[in-house]
């Protein structure tokens, strides 16, 4: 069964402000649309990410980050893993495949991934 990618993975840099000011912060709206994060680049978005778009509040900071996680349908980092493993779940991986841009990584689907990957 194919995993569908997420919606907002076609968001542009305007709709993932206003995605930012629905949820309850329209005070960072301008920080997303200004550095041009688009729905590609919402994978990128984590807590250490966001200080250098200017979200600098460490609960805003948190709240936003699980919001992203939420929205992408991707697990939060297990900090106390093993450093052997991959670095996100397979969605968070195929994700980080689909915030690319060109040809390749628009076709790519989530089945060809995992098959691609051996996982």
């Amino acid at each position: 069964m194919e995993a569908p990618a997420p919606d907002c993975l076609r968001w542009t840099c305007r709709d993932v402000g206003g995605w930012i000011r629905r949820k309850g912060f329209p005070q960072y709206e301008v920080c997303f649309t200004d550095n041009g994060i688009n729905g590609r680049k919402l994978i990128h978005v984590t807590c250490s990410t966001l200080p250098h778009i200017g979200v600098t509040d460490f609960q805003d900071m948190k709240t936003i980050a699980k919001l992203v996680r939420d929205l992408l349908g991707v697990s939060e980092p297990a900090f106390s893993r093993s450093i052997s493993l991959p670095r996100r779940d397979n969605m968070g991986l195929f994700l980080e495949q689909k915030s690319q841009t060109g040809v390749n990584h628009d076709l790519l689907t989530y089945n060809q991934f995992v098959l691609e990957q051996v996982l």
